[in-house]
């Protein structure tokens, strides 16, 4: 499988870093199988980057898979975003993006219901997301390449 990283520059050897903000699946290097996706990533950034990595995945590593946005997909989020830890080497699924973002902090802190939620995010465009969160679970990308976005 082929894995794609959005930023400004060239990451051979992938790293775990504690991020200023809590992201959806906790701390990882996030990676996304949808190569727009990861250059939207990039675009953020004044020299956007893709890099681009071979994924072979390990059975004995801890995986959760959320192949949907579900009830639990929406609870892992919220309570990763607000800083509770896990054990998984790796976590995939949709990624609460900034729209979808907003609806989670708005049923994190009461303002929507579970149900509001659903009705809201049930019309955003699919997005995908991997989450390497352990050093093992990064052992199973190797850099193919990167390129610069223009």
């Amino acid at each position: 499988m082929t894995l794609y990283h959005g930023t400004y520059c060239e990451i051979k050897t992938p790293e775990i870093r504690t991020p200023q903000y809590n992201k959806d699946f906790g701390p990882g290097f996030y990676c996304t199988e949808i190569l727009q996706q990861a250059e939207r990533w990039a675009m953020r950034f004044p020299t956007p980057v893709v890099n681009v990595y071979g994924f072979t995945p390990n059975p004995a590593l801890d995986v959760l898979e959320f192949r949907e946005m579900t009830d639990q997909w929406l609870d892992f989020i919220a309570d990763c975003r607000t800083g509770t830890s896990h054990s998984h080497d790796i976590v995939s699924g949709a990624m609460a993006n900034d729209q979808v973002w907003n609806y989670v902090a708005d049923f994190i802190s009461g303002i929507l219901t579970r149900e509001q939620f659903w009705v809201l995010a049930k019309f955003k465009h699919p997005t995908n997301q991997l989450a390497f969160c352990s050093q093992n679970a990064l052992k199973c990308l190797v850099f193919k390449e990167s390129r610069r976005i223009k």
